[in-house]
């Protein structure tokens, strides 16, 4: 038996919409990505959503819309995908990392107000692995420094605060204190990319609650500008009689959805409910059949949030980096392929080259060097299920010999 980590879920139903648009002829930016638009937003009780290629351009165009750049900081958590960090590198602004709270994948949101400073201007909590971040919580710490804060441009003067991005990129789905993912936090970005629960190949959305005084359609207008050159009109604009007339408003950049890929999107938006359900039930077998060993899987759902179930990660209670290396290579032995969700980014050299030590980040490290992850995608059968927990437990055994 060999078991794929995170392989997609494609049924002939996403072929066929793929098909259906080729032969349409419109394959870029058009009538198919709107409508994904405007099915997420909806999915998100959110008024509008902008769909780019990636979750990764949802965030830095959202400290573009914000108007972030050289002299601003912004907060992100130690413990995540370089994406999360990347994009407040892009702009020019100085990334600030807070470690996570003790035994926590999620960010100190103790930690959070004593990183604010007077050049803050947004954080960007992680979701994890479909866990949604306590934005209340979150909320309440930048309110708390409320009075540091110097707007740069227009949006930031009405928020009054440091905006909270969401680095929602495995948590579209969830919920938290019966919001969804999507509009708990000021903006939220999501990943549609090849590993995700629901895919595009490539792809991400970005969501934002009603600002007071900004006008969303406006807001959405900036999005299309900032992701199609600056260009006034879109493609799909161009196409209705006599107005190939446009403009070139801003030098800006080109990370639009295709209708190739929202074709993806707006079938596997349909099974979601579905995806979700399975994601589910393989993760209740899992909590059950690893009850007996001595390990600590984050908790997906509770009587506060309900996850996405994107990924199952648990830690090996007393272990190190050795230890829990040996298992994930005794696992591969038996074809069952792992991960490891995160290694910190002070451990990479690209933010050690930024003056990033992870001694800084000790609750951090202690989560990263005894964790694994193990498979969990909805093309997994039961009796898959059953072997991945006989292939963990018995990778352990060998190890600990």
């Amino acid at each position: 038996m060999k078991i794929p980590f995170s392989p997609p879920d494609i049924t002939q139903e996403e072929i066929n919409e793929v098909v259906d648009t080729l032969k349409s002829g419109w394959i870029t930016t058009g009538p198919k990505t709107k409508l994904f638009e405007k099915k997420i937003a909806e999915y998100c009780n959110t008024n509008k959503a902008a769909c780019l290629n990636s979750a990764t351009a949802c965030m830095e165009m959202t400290l573009r819309v914000l108007g972030i750049g050289e002299g601003d900081e912004v907060i992100t958590s130690a413990y995540t995908y370089t994406a999360s960090a990347s994009v407040i590198h892009h702009v020019g602004a100085k990334i600030v990392l807070v470690d996570t709270a003790k035994d926590s994948f999620h960010i100190d949101y103790d930690a959070i107000a004593d990183a604010i400073t007077e050049k803050t201007k947004a954080i960007i909590p992680v979701d994890i692995a479909g866990v949604m971040c306590d934005y209340d919580k979150i909320f309440e710490a930048v309110n708390k420094k409320k009075g540091l804060f110097k707007p740069s441009n227009k949006i930031q003067k009405v928020i009054g605060r440091v905006a909270v991005i969401a680095d929602a990129a495995h948590s579209f789905g969830a919920t938290h204190k019966d919001r969804m993912s999507g509009e708990a936090a000021d903006f939220t970005s999501f990943s549609f990319h090849a590993v995700k629960n629901l895919t595009t190949a490539e792809g991400g959305a970005v969501t934002w609650r009603d600002i007071e005084g900004i006008d969303n359609e406006d807001i959405y207008k900036e999005y299309m500008l900032l992701t199609l050159h600056g260009q006034s009109k879109d493609a799909l604009a161009k196409t209705k009689i006599g107005a190939w007339e446009y403009d070139i408003v801003a030098p800006n950049y080109k990370c639009n959805m295709t209708d190739i890929m929202a074709s993806l999107g707006l079938v596997q938006l349909k099974r979601y409910p579905e995806i979700l359900e399975r994601r589910k039930q393989i993760i209740e077998v899992y909590d059950e059949a690893l009850k007996s060993c001595n390990v600590d899987a984050l908790k997906h759902y509770t009587e506060e949030y309900s996850s996405t179930g994107h990924l199952y990660l648990i830690r090996l209670l007393g272990k190190d980096e050795e230890f829990r290396n040996r298992v994930i290579e005794k696992m591969a032995e038996s074809s069952v392929a792992t991960n490891v969700h995160y290694k910190p980014l002070p451990m990479h050299t690209a933010y050690k080259e930024l003056g990033f030590q992870m001694k800084d980040y000790p609750n951090a490290f202690d989560m990263y060097k005894n964790e694994i992850t193990l498979p969990l995608h909805t093309l997994l059968s039961d009796e898959e299920v059953e072997y991945v927990v006989g292939s963990f437990k018995d990778a352990m055994k060998v190890v600990l010999k």
